[in-house]
């Protein structure tokens, strides 16, 4: 029907600012709730041609796969990609006999005709309009790590894990769960255990990078080159970056690198990393790898015992949306499901009392995220506790102490299962947030305990067991 890249580009270029109604014209947008409906409406009333569920690329004959997925406006004024782009289904016995080349996924995705749109809550669907339209072919240095990735997930099913995958596997391409329910379950090869069915998908924050990049035009800084990429994963390279300064106290590392230190300055550590990495002056939100694996920057600092002083502090809690939400659908699971922590690790030698002007030495980084088991034991187990105390009723207490009055409350504080707590993050005790009851509480926010994240650091850093 098209012949060539072109001639498909320009086409889907004149569906941009039009709304999906006035691309349907009535003929099916009135089932609002139809999963994939949108997509169907440019298939076949925009571009003409009825849907299938072909192994082979939408546009056979140029090797083009079409997708329509939604943006979405922030709080804060900037654009993000709403959701994961979700590819094709994995068939896990055929996936495990292929290389990379004659994958599924290769022979599908290759290129992709990507049409976004503006989602805005509460707006008809018909109303949703097409903001651009865009020929997405991988770059060198993403489909290397697309290459390793995809290794990543076979490599699970060859070993008879596939129902061990998780997104936080991998970096920008991940296995996300496909199907109605938790009942969608596949057979696996090399086990008998049943898998959950999962698709081939590109990160939301993947998509979200190239909505940075594509539609708000926004600069991204790479730290590793294609060469690079073919003999090592991005965590090597990390280590690469950071291990020449091991041991060495900021001041050393400072005069090696020219670098100033701000020790006053909130984000001063992360500073410091964007200029380790070799990108000085990027913020760690301008860096193009870190944006598109969903990594999480997070600086710990280590007291002379192995152990931080301070838990390490999430976002702030929302009371009303947890008694509502589903645990499928919640934050924390997916929060922790698909973000990869880079931990940036310094140590003091000496205890603050013998030593105020003690120096920080840098110790090292790892990757770390929660394993699958974590999430769906300890994690789920407190979220349905908290669930439980909000819809009940948090207790809250007045209680004097010293000169001034402080309140108390029956949330998970640190120890409760080893691993998180919640705790309050306000910028005093008038800092306040509303509980679903219509009182007000301290604003509170998600921890991690500091047990447990020095637990994760002797484990990955050091092999140490506890």
């Amino acid at each position: 029907m098209y012949q060539t890249e072109k001639e498909l580009l320009d086409k889907a270029k004149k569906a941009e600012g039009k709304t999906f109604g006035e691309i349907d014209r009535g003929k099916r947008i009135q089932n609002g709730k139809a999963k994939g409906q949108l997509g169907q409406i440019i298939e076949e009333s925009y571009f003409g041609y009825e849907i299938n569920s072909n192994s082979e690329a939408d546009f056979s004959d140029l090797g083009i796969e079409l997708k329509v997925t939604p943006v979405k406006k922030n709080k804060n004024g900037t654009l993000s990609a709403k959701e994961r782009l979700v590819l094709n289904i994995i068939n896990y016995h055929n996936e495990a006999l292929v290389s990379f080349e004659s994958s599924s996924f290769w022979r599908k995705n290759e290129k992709t005709l990507i049409l976004f749109y503006h989602w805005i809550p509460k707006l008809a669907r018909a109303d949703y309009k097409v903001i651009k339209a865009y020929l997405h072919t991988f770059s060198e240095e993403d489909l290397e790590i697309i290459k390793q990735d995809w290794e990543v997930i076979v490599g699970k099913i060859r070993n008879g894990q596939a129902h061990e995958l998780s997104e936080a596997d991998t970096n920008y391409l991940a296995a996300s769960t496909k199907g109605a329910n938790k009942k969608s379950l596949r057979t696996q090869p090399y086990n008998d255990i049943p898998a959950m069915q999962r698709a081939y998908s590109l990160k939301q924050s993947y998509m979200t990078a190239l909505v940075r990049k594509e539609i708000t035009q926004e600069d991204l800084v790479r730290f590793s080159t294609t060469d690079e990429l073919k003999n090592k994963s991005l965590f090597q390279l990390l280590a690469d970056r950071f291990s020449p300064y091991k041991d060495l106290t900021l001041e050393v590392i400072s005069k090696k690198t020219g670098l100033k230190i701000n020790y006053k300055s909130k984000s001063f550590l992360q500073e410091f990393i964007s200029g380790l990495l070799g990108i000085k002056g990027t913020k760690l939100s301008q860096i193009e790898e870190f944006e598109k694996a969903n990594i999480d920057v997070k600086t710990i600092r280590l007291e002379p015992h192995g152990a931080p002083e301070e838990h390490m502090s999430f976002k702030n809690v929302d009371f009303t949306g947890w008694a509502k939400e589903d645990w499928d659908d919640s934050w924390l699971k997916n929060h922790f499901e698909e973000t990869k922590f880079l931990f940036v690790i310094f140590h003091y030698k000496e205890r603050k009392k013998d030593n105020p002007e003690r120096k920080l030495y840098f110790s090292g980084i790892t990757l770390w995220n929660m394993p699958k088991n974590r999430i769906e034991c300890e994690l789920k187990d407190f979220w349905m506790d908290v669930k439980t105390l909000i819809n009940r009723g948090i207790e809250l207490e007045a209680v004097q102490q010293k000169n001034r009055v402080i309140v108390k409350n029956n949330l998970p504080k640190p120890g409760y299962n080893g691993i998180c707590h919640i705790r309050p993050k306000a910028r005093d005790g008038k800092d306040k947030t509303a509980l679903p009851d219509g009182r007000l509480i301290t604003k509170q926010a998600f921890w991690l305990d500091r047990t447990y994240i020095a637990n994760i650091i002797n484990k990955t850093m050091y092999g140490i067991k506890k």
